[in-house]
This record gives structure tokens, C-alpha cells and sequence, in this order.
């Protein structure tokens, strides 16, 4: 297992009820999107903000990644909805 910080940020953050946590995750867990599939089983909360898990925008060490980016090493991963311009 690792420890990492997670931060949610925008409809993710009040959809999930928190903006951040740190978490224990199973060694199966390498990438973004195994990360995403995991915080989707820990509740209700977690599923409807992660429900399109594709739009989900995810930082490592606030380095913006693609969901196939490894978490291996990461201090801190951000998640946050698309940027919209205006």
C-alpha cells in the first residue's frame, strides 16, 4: 500500500464533500485511471463526482497527466473538472 494527498477541486470538490484526504491505496492501483475506478467504490459521493471519469482533469506533483500517467512517487494528486474559457 501507499499513502497519498489527494485535492479535489471545483464540482468535483462538492460533489465529494471535501477538498482533500489522504488515502491508503491497494498496490494494484498504478495509474490515474485505476485511481479514479478505485475513489468511484468508496461511496455515493465519490461515484457521482467521478461518474464521467473521462472529463476528469488529474495533476501529479501539480504537473498536469493523462489518465495512463503512473502514480508511483506522487505526493499529491489533483483532481478537477475541464477548464472552460470565458
Amino acid at each position: 500500500m501507499s499513502t497519498v494527498s489527494l485535492v479535489y477541486f471545483s464540482w468535483v470538490r462538492e460533489r465529494i464533500g471535501k477538498g482533500e484526504e489522504t488515502l491508503e491505496l491497494p498496490a494494484n492501483i498504478v495509474t490515474v485511471a485505476d485511481l479514479l475506478a478505485h475513489l468511484k467504490t468508496l461511496g455515493e459521493q465519490y461515484e457521482a463526482a467521478l461518474e464521467h471519469q473521462n472529463v476528469i482533469r488529474a495533476a501529479i506533483n501539480q504537473e498536469h497527466v493523462d489518465h495512463g500517467e503512473p502514480i508511483a512517487g506522487a505526493r499529491e494528486i489533483a483532481l478537477f473538472p475541464p477548464m472552460t474559457g470565458g
